[in-house]
């Protein structure tokens, strides 16, 4: 498969990506997939969502956080009062890895370029990295703080929370997480 950039990817528009992310044989996860899992949500939203990778019940349906974190990150929208069309959820990686186990550094490399490109396409407002990995594979050498925003290229605010399947191991965090939510929504929120 030849490798595009960011741009040339984004140039291709929606429909354009989801044909070469289904096409992808970068890294050897595409063996063993059984859908891709390319993104759900608004074509012009306020705020993307990336998540990790897909798991099982992701990869059974295409569709991206519709298992027992999907509930977790439902539940998170709806604290931030974000309507079905001010919202995109998306992944680092589009298919899922063995068992469920992390992504490894080629394969968010192999995907990275995906990524960036429905950010470049969705242009929205604020990018909400979900856990450590989104963060590993949106901003590599940078290290964010939980909550804390930043700014990127004067255009995006970018903000580092839990991921939402850590939540449901470690509840004690839902508070901590909701009071960086209460914190920020002056970012996406324009009536406060």
């Amino acid at each position: 498969m030849i490798l595009m950039s960011v741009s040339e990817l984004a140039g291709k528009g929606f429909e354009g990506i989801e044909k070469r992310i289904i096409e992808c044989t970068a890294c050897t996860l595409h063996e063993t997939v059984t859908n891709k899992v390319i993104s759900k949500g608004s074509k012009t939203p306020k705020v993307v969502f990336v998540g990790e990778a897909p798991g099982k019940n992701e990869d059974e349906t295409g569709i991206p956080f519709c298992g027992r974190a999907g509930k977790n990150l439902d539940r998170m929208i709806d604290y931030m009062g974000l309507s079905k069309n001010e919202y995109t959820v998306i992944n680092t990686i589009k298919c899922r890895p063995p068992n469920n186990r992390n992504p490894l550094k080629k394969e968010i490399n192999a995907c990275r370029p995906f990524m960036l490109a429905q950010i470049q396409i969705l242009d929205p407002r604020v990018i909400i990295l979900l856990g450590n990995t989104a963060e590993k594979a949106f901003c590599s050498k940078d290290k964010l703080e939980w909550g804390i925003p930043k700014t990127i290229d004067n255009r995006y605010s970018l903000l580092k929370l839990y991921h939402p399947a850590a939540l449901i191991y470690q509840r004690s965090r839902i508070d901590e997480q909701n009071e960086h939510i209460d914190r920020n929504r002056h970012l996406w929120d324009m009536n406060e």
